[in-house]
């Protein structure tokens, strides 16, 4: 069944026309993967900060028992297929951190090229991923997160080099996280495969529609819907004490 939901997710990603990308809303718990399901989104993406958050964890502070466990629940919950953030693989060794993202009937990862803030040497983040696809085969797809906006210097070339690399090494799709709007065709022009784009919920940013005219095949939104509901909860506060 989840080498089914893998191909659905897989085919997802292919023939985006411009204005028209795949939209990944980011569930943290059961309740919301349902919820989200039930709106007729065809597949969804956890996010690690909404689970971290929802955990009573800081972003990046997640234990990966506690991780592999929150995205167990949400693959459980739907029938829709389920891409899990599994941060920078926890140090799990490429053959474990499939192996488990596959019990937790995840169809694929996001997996990122810093740590703590620091960027990875991109030629050896390359050598990593290429051992995730060896053992992963076609079970699952690879979301490689390039992290040189939110970390770097914020040269797109050096976006683009270090994508390259990374599809070579056999990734997906790549994800470079915080690149403005304004870059986002010069990326596009220069990235093989798809690319996923980071959306706001907070109307701050482009629509979904607009960053798939600028380029992006995805999108998807982090934390950002896990905290729209916390503030929901918060506005529902005073009624409460009334």
């Amino acid at each position: 069944m989840t080498s089914d939901k893998v191909e659905i997710f897989r085919a997802l990603h292919r023939n985006r026309l411009p204005g028209d990308p795949l939209v990944l809303p980011g569930p943290w718990d059961a309740v919301s993967a349902r919820v989200l399901e039930e709106a007729g989104f065809p597949a969804l993406a956890t996010p690690s900060a909404g689970i971290a958050a929802a955990l009573g964890h800081q972003d990046g502070s997640t234990p990966a028992d506690e991780m592999f466990a929150a995205v167990a629940r949400v693959c459980g919950a739907v029938d829709v297929p389920v891409s899990a953030d599994v941060e920078g693989g926890y140090g799990l060794a490429p053959k474990e951190l499939v192996e488990r993202l596959l019990e937790a009937g995840a169809v694929g990862c996001n997996l990122e090229d810093s740590h703590r803030g620091v960027l990875k040497d991109p030629r050896e983040h390359a050598e990593w991923l290429a051992e995730v696809r060896y053992a992963a085969g076609d079970r699952l797809f690879v979301n490689a997160r390039v992290d040189t906006f939110a970390y770097g210097d914020g040269d797109p070339a050096r976006a683009i080099e270090r994508a390259a690399l990374y599809v070579a090494a056999g990734a997906d799709c790549v994800y470079p996280i915080g690149a403005p709007p304004d870059v986002l065709p010069l990326l596009r022009s220069g990235i093989q495969g798809p690319l996923n784009v980071f959306g706001r919920l907070d109307g701050e940013g482009p629509s979904p529609t607009a960053l798939g005219e600028l380029g992006a095949t995805r999108v998807t939104f982090g934390p950002g819907l896990q905290r729209r509901a916390a503030l929901a909860l918060q506005g529902m506060t005073d009624e409460l004490r009334r």
